[in-house]
């Protein structure tokens, strides 16, 4: 009890309770168990069996704390129950790929129709910082994958490998980053920054609008273990289900659909070039 009470007169001590209060009614008490151990601070009572101490002599074991705090700090993927590997929640993956493609998007076809870099530049900035928080920290503090969460948080989950999409984020990282030394530092252009924008889109909008990782596809090549829980459980060797199966009759409903946009360009060009007019025009 007597050294209890100097521990709660110690300065350190009750900047770390009251923080921890704080923090805890201010933000969600998992995310506070993360950083105060499994009991967050949330009585009034001094929480002193959840500090990593050395009770005899009141002192604060920092290598206690800096390797609990770490690891939980510095992971790559979630436990969740039922799985045996470190998973991701696919669903807000897609849509961070999604916000990640309309931003890269919309710079670079600023770039191509008003030659203005400023957008893109800010946009590689962004991108990277994004995914290098992705894979040398821990994805859940990715600000777009946050954002994520927050868009599909009443979905239910898709939980995917964490060991495929770190390596498809580690050639995200590889990407952005020569993005980011020739446009932004070296302030250059080339057909380099340029083939790396449409790669950079085509995994981006694979992702976010089929929910297939391409940089997934080329994990096995460089690791022999067998990849687990892929997104639409592809990874599995099954018959497809009826309803997954194309008939003769539909692949000729797409062909006949792509027939029919040639027919419109070419029947309809000269039509559609006509610029439009105001549909208020004239009325005052």
């Amino acid at each position: 009890m007597e050294n209890q009470k100097r521990c709660e007169s110690n300065w350190f001590f009750k900047f770390y309770y009251h923080f921890g209060k704080i923090f805890f009614h201010f933000f969600e008490p998992k995310l506070a168990g993360y950083f105060f151990g499994k009991n967050p601070v949330n009585t009034l009572q001094f929480p002193f069996d959840t500090f990593p101490i050395v009770k005899d002599k009141c002192s604060l074991s920092l290598s206690v704390i800096k390797s609990e705090t770490m690891a939980n700090i510095i992971q790559f993927g979630e436990n969740v129950d039922g799985y045996d590997i470190p998973v991701l929640n696919e669903r807000e993956i897609r849509a961070a790929s999604g916000l990640l493609f309309l931003l890269m998007f919309v710079t670079i076809t600023t770039v191509i129709t008003t030659g203005n870099f400023v957008p893109l530049k800010f946009a590689v900035t962004i991108f990277l910082t994004d995914i290098l928080i992705r894979v040398f920290i821990n994805p859940r503090f990715s600000p777009t994958l946050i954002i994520g969460r927050l868009i599909v948080k009443n979905q239910t989950p898709e939980y995917v490998g964490a060991k495929q999409k770190r390596f498809a984020w580690i050639i995200g990282v590889i990407l952005a980053s020569t993005m980011f030394i020739f446009q932004v530092i070296l302030n250059t252009y080339s057909p380099i920054t340029g083939s790396i924008c449409f790669i950079c889109l085509l995994f981006l909008f694979f992702e976010s609008a089929f929910g297939i990782c391409l940089g997934c596809k080329f994990y096995g090549i460089f690791h022999k273990d067998k990849v687990q829980y892929c997104p639409g459980e592809v990874c599995e060797i099954k018959d497809r289900q009826e309803i997954q199966k194309t008939t003769a009759t539909q692949y000729l409903i797409v062909l006949g659909f792509f027939i029919f946009i040639g027919l419109t360009i070419f029947l309809l060009g000269e039509t559609y070039q006509v610029p439009p007019h105001a549909l208020f025009e004239g009325l005052d």
